[in-house]
């Protein structure tokens, strides 16, 4: 079973997750970030990921250490959960549109973190949570998953409309690359670190 759960405390944040790759798509999520709790909610739900969710942080400061820690937690729930990614697609790519806004996400589980964000964000905040943390929460992930992640936002007005075709298609894109194809290690090399 393609399953984990993750533990990280550190004096600024306590995140617990659980994740489920092969589930179906239940969720409770519960960061003490309302819009970010929706972000990981939809993302949840069109990866088709069982995800489980509770994190404590300093919310006092701001939200940034609940963000990228979570970011950090889920990445590596992520990993723990591959295993030894013998038989994965290994490559995903969605595009999703939310409205007037496109996203385009692309994914390598290729064991070499690195994070490309091209998007733009006219507010300083959607609800409680910063637009700044949108690309850190992405960069905390895939450092964690060992994944290289493209973001691309083509175009869009409505930052609520951008932020939620990106987690869209970041959802969609993991389901192509973490789903079980055959039994062989995707890749040339014989392995994926």
């Amino acid at each position: 079973m393609r399953k984990a759960e993750v533990r990280r405390e550190t004096k600024e944040t306590k995140i617990r997750i659980s994740l489920d790759l092969d589930g179906s798509g239940r969720r409770q999520i519960d960061t003490g970030i309302g819009f970010f709790d929706h972000m990981l909610d939809l993302f949840a739900f069109h990866g088709g990921f069982d995800l489980t969710v509770k994190a404590d942080g300093d919310l006092d400061v701001d939200d940034h250490h609940t963000i990228e820690d979570t970011g950090i937690a889920l990445g590596t729930a992520f990993k723990e959960a591959l295993g030894d990614k013998a038989g994965i697609a290994r490559y995903g790519n969605f595009t999703v549109p939310m409205d007037e806004a496109l996203a385009d996400v692309n994914i390598d589980i290729s064991g070499r973190p690195y994070l490309v964000f091209n998007c733009d964000f006219a507010r300083e905040q959607i609800g409680m949570m910063s637009t700044e943390m949108v690309e850190e929460f992405f960069r905390a992930f895939a450092v964690a998953a060992g994944m290289t992640v493209h973001v691309n936002l083509r175009y869009g007005a409505n930052d609520h409309h951008k932020a939620e075709a990106i987690f869209k298609a970041f959802g969609r894109a993991l389901k192509a690359a973490v789903k079980v194809e055959g039994t062989d290690l995707p890749s040339t090399k014989g392995v994926i670190a």
